[in-house]
């Protein structure tokens, strides 16, 4: 098959169950392309927008990854993994019911401008390690915490399973956030645990995930349609990207 020579952005939805490199190793085997990236990690059991960078694209990786992100995401309370999602090893599980009310009163604390503790499970290199390394052997490492930016974040639904409260939210957040981090906080606020038991990026600057592709769909005949110019990237808004 003859290499794939064009460049550009492919807004592909990852979904769960695969990582963010198992993804851009399947476009890239399947397109033959000469260099191929993507922009900002989703774990394995997240699922929606993933940005690929095919050829001369890739050297636009950290504007993308700079993009405000969308989250839809359901935490639910009196579950504690050492993950933070439903992947983790459980550390609590208790009964813990509350009122959208009582939900909604503390997350005026969690938008604008807030520190932020990375989540062990993370990707990020702490004293050149990287946390989930670390984690995967059992360790805890001090991890300094950071500013994050969130934008908005409200509340979509709640409903109960089992005893438990599971809340929807809905999050447009600045790079950098850890929504599973962001869960565990609003648990805490509210006196309680959470593990994120849903999580979907629904938004990643100017790529959505209602445009979105699956992986099987890019060919070698699909992708001259489905790519997006670096370009693109310059006539977006400012409110769209940071």
């Amino acid at each position: 098959m003859e290499p794939f020579e064009q460049s550009g952005f492919l807004n592909v939805f990852k979904p769960v169950g695969m990582t963010s490199h198992d993804v851009v190793a399947f476009v890239k085997r399947r397109l033959n392309a000469r260099k191929a990236g993507h922009g900002g990690t989703l774990d394995p059991a997240a699922c929606g927008v993933l940005v690929i960078l095919l050829n001369g694209a890739t050297k636009h990786s950290s504007r993308v990854m700079q993009g405000r992100k969308r989250y839809r995401f359901e935490m639910l309370f009196g579950l504690k993994t050492d993950t933070g999602d439903a992947q983790g090893k459980l550390l609590e599980s208790i009964p813990a019911e509350f009122q959208a009310s009582e939900i909604e009163a503390v997350l005026p604390r969690f938008r604008g401008e807030i520190m932020q503790t990375p989540p062990m499970a993370s990707a990020i290199k702490v004293h050149g390690r990287r946390l989930y390394k670390a984690a995967f052997k059992g360790e805890t490492v001090e991890r300094p915490p950071r500013q994050v930016t969130i934008h908005s974040l409200e509340l979509v639904d709640v409903h109960t399973r089992n005893g438990r409260t599971a809340a929807l939210l809905d999050t447009q957040c600045g790079s950098g956030t850890y929504v599973r981090s962001l869960a565990e906080d609003i648990a805490a606020a509210l006196g309680a645990v959470a593990t994120t038991s849903f999580l979907l990026r629904s938004a990643s600057g100017i790529f959505t995930a209602a445009r979105a592709v699956t992986p099987q769909a890019v060919t070698p005949q699909s992708a001259p349609g489905l790519l997006i110019p670096p370009s693109a990237l310059d006539e977006a808004s400012d409110s769209s990207l940071y």
